[in-house]
């Protein structure tokens, strides 16, 4: 296949590993998923629900793709904030075949009424629909064939109990350490046909912010300098001029982190200062902030949280070459 004439989407899709044998890395989830399966089939029977957490980008959607594929079954995919109404989760769950997987990414993110519904669903195996309105109104039961559903979200503390409770299986998924990254670039870079050396592909998983979904974007703009500025393969000087182009620095920070953290120094003395003021400082969501950037940055040491606020960190201002204020 030619993956220069198809989108990125559809590059993504390609990239996924659809088997666990193929997934590279988080080796306890793997483990763990391995047994769940082989038990299910062994008993013939569905595969209790999942439920996939951690920062985004660490594979909970690849996951779902390799559980179905691991069945042999098909998988219907949506999101929470695609259902918006009762009806709308009705309709997915009476199309789904025995065994299916359901997969629903931001599963923090369904209306309340909707979850409601839901519950019959995954403990019962049913769906209670409303028929009218008023006092003629009246509940009718519909069985469902069993199904597994795979839930994904980056803020499991926002998921309601009764909802939690109700997944068999939880797996926390973590940031990829290097030497994984590394072998998921070269996966990435055999797969499009792009020569690299090792430490090409260490520059690029080092800047790659534990996150494969950053490691095979960075891989695929670093192949575009390469091809265009060079003779179209990838080592060290490569890596790091490209990098320096797209402004992702030695720690993988790009130009929000920057800003997020020079505010926090420069225009608030270090903090502590609230999310919503951070937020509107960098001309960011709140949401954004907070799932996306500041995960990293904790993990990293960069960046603290405190009862009144974030703080940067010494290794922050060591990082930006500041001299930490003796007072904070």
């Amino acid at each position: 296949m030619d993956l220069s004439m198809i989108g990125e989407d559809a590059k993504e899709e390609t990239l996924r590993p659809r088997y666990l044998s193929e997934y590279i890395g988080q080796d306890d989830v793997k483990e763990n998923l391995n047994v769940f399966i082989h038990a299910a089939k062994l008993r013939n029977e569905t595969l209790d629900h999942v439920l996939f957490y951690g920062p985004p980008g660490l594979g909970k959607t690849s996951l779902a793709h390799i559980i179905a594929n691991e069945l042999g079954v098909n998988i219907r995919v949506t999101s929470g904030p695609a259902i918006e109404r009762a009806g709308d989760l009705a309709a997915i769950v009476t199309g789904l075949d025995e065994g299916d997987v359901l997969f629903i990414d931001e599963i923090h993110r369904i209306p309340r009424t909707v979850e409601e519904v839901l519950y019959p669903a995954m403990e019962d195996g049913a769906i209670d629909i409303m028929l009218g309105k008023g006092p003629s109104a009246r509940s009718l039961r519909l069985d469902l064939p069993p199904f597994t559903l795979v839930g994904a979200t980056t803020r499991a503390g926002l998921l309601s109990a009764p909802l939690r409770d109700r997944f068999g299986v939880m797996l926390h998924l973590n940031y990829f350490p290097v030497e994984d990254l590394v072998r998921i670039v070269f996966r990435t870079a055999a797969i499009l046909a792009v020569p690299i050396s090792e430490e090409g592909a260490l520059e690029i998983a080092r800047r790659a912010r534990g996150t494969p979904r950053v490691a095979n974007r960075l891989l695929r703009r670093v192949r575009d300098f390469a091809q265009v500025t060079g003779d179209g393969s990838i080592d060290d000087e490569c890596a790091r001029n490209s990098l320096l182009q797209l402004q992702v620095d030695a720690y993988g920070l790009d130009e929000l982190d920057r800003r997020l953290l020079l505010g926090i120094i420069d225009q608030f003395g270090g903090g502590p200062v609230g999310l919503e003021t951070l937020s509107a400082t960098v001309g960011e969501d709140a949401g954004t902030v907070e799932d996306v950037y500041e995960p990293y940055l904790l993990q990293m040491g960069l960046l603290r949280r405190t009862p009144r606020g974030r703080e940067a960190t010494e290794r922050a201002y060591a990082h930006f070459g500041r001299t930490l204020p003796k007072e904070r």
